[in-house]
């Protein structure tokens, strides 16, 4: 019997090949059935979301599914994956789908998603726009990719004002240095707030200057001293006001 045949060999009868036809029609059944067994612990909420994966590992186990049909399987264990925040193994899962069938436009979908859940803001925009040469009118995939794009513009702008805050402040310290001024903790910031030196676009820097009148429990604050300028002009305007 094709039951007993070491695994390579092939059938030399009609009785064996009729064997391994049967066993492999079993074996197909059975991935089918665990398929709908695992959509059906899908519908059922999370808690059975661990039944559906066991039910879509068992069926991709079986090797009886086309590649099509194969990537269906490890499309929707991506998708509770996804639902359980295992975005790494729904990303890996949802390649895999892409890779056994590249016109599987809920794997893209997901891919993207898992992608994005990961950070991966490129990589979930290049999977977006694989699913929308499939399916260009799909609603699901524009409007994630619209949301991706969103989210890469705004850390890209969020980037470049951390770095262009990191060159000032670079700038700043350099221009201390060359002055040769020593700079010490800052104090009493309920009073001036988180003021800091300025550097100008002529290399003049800008000070924020408390003034302290212990004997009359007072003070004034002065936002902007200017590095050229003399002390008297601030203390006529003080006095003035």
């Amino acid at each position: 019997m094709a039951l007993w045949m070491e695994k390579g060999a092939e059938p030399q009868t009609e009785s064996e090949k009729a064997d391994l036809d049967a066993i492999a029609a079993l074996k197909e059944s059975a991935a089918i059935e665990l398929k709908e067994k695992g959509n059906e612990f899908v519908k059922k909420g999370k808690k059975h979301y661990s039944d559906a994966i066991d039910c879509y590992t068992r069926a991709i186990n079986n090797q009886a599914l086309s590649d099509p049909e194969t990537s269906i399987l490890y499309s929707n264990r991506a998708h509770v994956n996804l639902l359980l925040g295992n975005y790494r193994r729904a990303l890996t899962d949802a390649e895999e789908a892409i890779r056994l069938s590249n016109t599987n436009v809920k794997a893209c979908y997901r891919a993207a998603k898992a992608c994005l859940s990961l950070n991966l803001l490129a990589e979930s925009i290049s999977h977006c726009k694989n699913g929308l040469q499939i399916d260009p009118s799909n609603e699901g995939l524009e409007k994630l990719l619209g949301q991706v794009e969103s989210k890469k513009m705004e850390l890209e702008q969020r980037e470049a004002q951390v770095s262009k805050a990191l060159a000032e402040a670079k700038d700043i310290v350099s221009a201390i240095e060359k002055r040769g001024l020593k700079v010490g903790k800052p104090m009493y910031q309920d009073l001036t707030g988180s003021r800091k030196p300025v550097l100008d676009k002529n290399s003049i820097l800008h000070w924020p200057v408390l003034l302290l009148y212990p004997e009359v429990m007072s003070s004034d604050f002065i936002e902007d001293f200017c590095e050229t300028e003399m002390f008297s002009a601030h203390l006529d305007m003080i006095s003035f006001s």
